[in-house]
């Protein structure tokens, strides 16, 4: 008897270990570089509680970490000890760079020099330390009611449309340049605003997202990482028909344009 009970642990415990080990296999390691428009509302934690939220066949266990000073740029990400040393660490299988919500925006040249060229650094170190991870930009989205930093002889930002259209641009070029993936956030928002303007994807500010805009962008990204279709129940306390269009309208742009954002296809 004592020996059946013996056998009995031993699988027990072989049991749980190959759990555990099938567990963190099938772990995704996420790391976030930008700012508020990342932390706002603790998006990571909502992309992790979406993909733990889907069908049990493709449920997924997102660890992940996040460096979101407000206001940061690339630029100054790259000079902070604190996201040089988790790019360093490794064992990252996705890193999401997210630039300051104008820097973008601004005149082709500036956006060439103060945001692609530290773009490019950010892309190269990651990959110097996580040769396999995938690098993903975020593209944001522009302000309720265009610009709202100064912006003298370039009225193109003067309205959210003309913000967001550069927005579109400058995220799918650093994407290309890098031959890095983009998770197309501002072109989810501005199918949100077109099709349901009497929904505030905006925080009071005009400029930071609401729980709504936070629960798009994560669903964008998620759907960016995930690349098949689902169906999540967390829906951030949303009404259920609103979330479930959201979650529909993140899909559909993902999917929808796998060659514009660089996705395997």
């Amino acid at each position: 008897m004592k020996q059946v009970i013996l056998i009995f642990i031993c699988m027990l415990v072989q049991s749980v270990g190959s759990l555990c080990a099938q567990t963190e296999k099938d772990s995704v390691r996420v790391l976030y570089i930008g700012n508020s428009y990342t932390y706002y509302h603790d998006l990571p934690l909502m992309v992790q509680k979406i993909a733990r939220n889907i069908a049990v066949d493709h449920r997924m266990n997102i660890a992940w970490q996040a460096y979101t000073p407000g206001g940061c740029t690339f630029k100054k990400h790259l000079q902070r000890k604190e996201e040089q040393e988790a790019i360093r660490k490794g064992n990252w299988d996705y890193v999401i760079l997210q630039e300051q919500s104008a820097a973008p925006a601004k005149q082709t040249a500036i956006v060439q020099r103060e945001t692609y060229s530290y773009a490019r650094q950010l892309d190269s170190l990651v990959h110097v330390y996580n040769p396999q991870a995938h690098v993903i930009f975020y593209m944001t989205w522009g302000h309720k009611d265009g610009c709202q930093e100064p912006h003298e002889a370039y009225p193109l930002i003067d309205t959210y449309e003309g913000m967001q259209d550069r927005l579109i641009t400058s995220y799918l070029e650093m994407a290309y340049q890098n031959d890095a993936w983009c998770a197309p956030v501002g072109m989810a928002w501005k199918r949100v605003r077109a099709e349901r303007p009497y929904q505030s994807l905006y925080w009071p500010d005009g400029s930071h997202p609401s729980v709504l805009g936070t629960y798009l962008a994560a669903n964008v990204i998620f759907s960016t990482l995930f690349q098949r279709h689902y169906q999540t129940t967390y829906t951030a306390d949303l009404d259920a028909e609103l979330a479930e269009y959201i979650q529909q309208v993140a899909q559909q742009t993902v999917l929808d344009n796998r060659r514009l954002l660089n996705l395997p296809q």
